[in-house]
């Protein structure tokens, strides 16, 4: 009798070990995101001032600032899976604003322009490790959610698997130089 109330104590200790990790990792996981949407609310904060800047010495590239703006505004609407995308365009079209300063001359002397490209490169640095360290932490959940037994502890409680934060397919490409 004692041994099976020993046995019945330790398989539950082990499933509420196994339930509290799932749920340690999944709080991770949430924190990782967090961190990420830090640094993406200070780029967005970043950019209306870039745009400015640069509208006083690109004034025939309005197309670009549009689409600039354009790709800023789905950013920071966007919600989910579709978030990831949305970033990896608003990043797309800052380049963009980022090669106009090659054929205005004034743009590239400008100290405002020239210091925030620095803030943006640094947020873009920083955004990057808050990636990588969402999905090393979205890794860790998700290969805990695939194995035995806690397999069946998160299907019992519904914890599913995270999405990675993923680059898109132009990200991929190595960009061509030309001389």
């Amino acid at each position: 009798m004692w041994t099976f109330i020993a046995v019945v104590v330790i398989f539950l200790l082990y499933f509420i070990a196994l339930y509290n990790g799932l749920i340690a990792r999944k709080n991770q996981v949430k924190e990782a995101w967090a961190t990420v949407d830090t640094q993406l609310k200070r780029r967005y904060d970043l950019i209306p001032n870039l745009v400015e800047t640069v509208k006083g010495a690109a004034k025939h590239e309005k197309e670009t600032l549009q689409s600039v703006i354009a790709a800023r505004d789905a950013a920071m609407s966007a919600n989910g899976p579709d978030k990831a995308d949305a970033e990896n365009h608003l990043t797309e079209t800052l380049k963009s604003i980022f090669a106009l300063s090659e054929n205005y001359p004034t743009l590239r002397a400008n100290e405002n322009f020239l210091e925030l490209q620095r803030e943006l490169t640094d947020t873009e640095t920083k955004i990057q490790a808050a990636r990588q360290f969402y999905n090393t932490v979205v890794m860790g959940l998700n290969t805990q959610i695939q194995q035995f037994p806690s397999n069946l502890v998160a299907n019992m409680f519904h914890i599913t698997e995270e999405k990675m934060f993923e680059m898109d397919d132009a990200e991929k490409v190595a960009p061509k130089v030309k001389f």
